[in-house]
């Protein structure tokens, strides 16, 4: 998450949009790591993948009201993207942590970036 992390950081500070073709390479890359690690990731790993997920998701979302060309898939990452962020929350959840304690951690992980 680390890495997937760190490429993410280097996009919200771009001053130009990533072509689709990086982000849709960028979103499998992550959705391939969730599919590997997932059951594996300690509690600050699945933070951070909640954080790149729900900023993913965001992105998604803007993107496909923009393109016509490529609505489809933004919609179709922007839903794989909610899947995995309700899944991690709820793991989270079972872990012991709030919603509250959840969003401060993420809000954390924003303030770095």
């Amino acid at each position: 998450m680390d890495k997937l992390l760190e490429t993410l950081k280097e996009y919200l500070h771009m001053d130009t949009e990533i072509p689709f073709e990086d982000f849709s390479e960028y979103y499998r890359n992550l959705i391939a790591e969730l599919t590997q690690t997932f059951s594996d990731l300690d509690k600050e790993a699945r933070l951070k993948a909640l954080y790149i997920c729900s900023i993913v998701q965001s992105n998604a979302d803007a993107r496909a009201k923009e393109s016509k060309v490529n609505a489809k898939m933004f919609k179709k990452m922007s839903a794989k993207c909610a899947f995995w962020t309700d899944a991690i929350k709820f793991n989270l959840g079972k872990d012991g942590m709030s919603p509250e304690e959840i969003e401060l951690a993420t809000e954390e992980i924003n303030s770095g970036i």
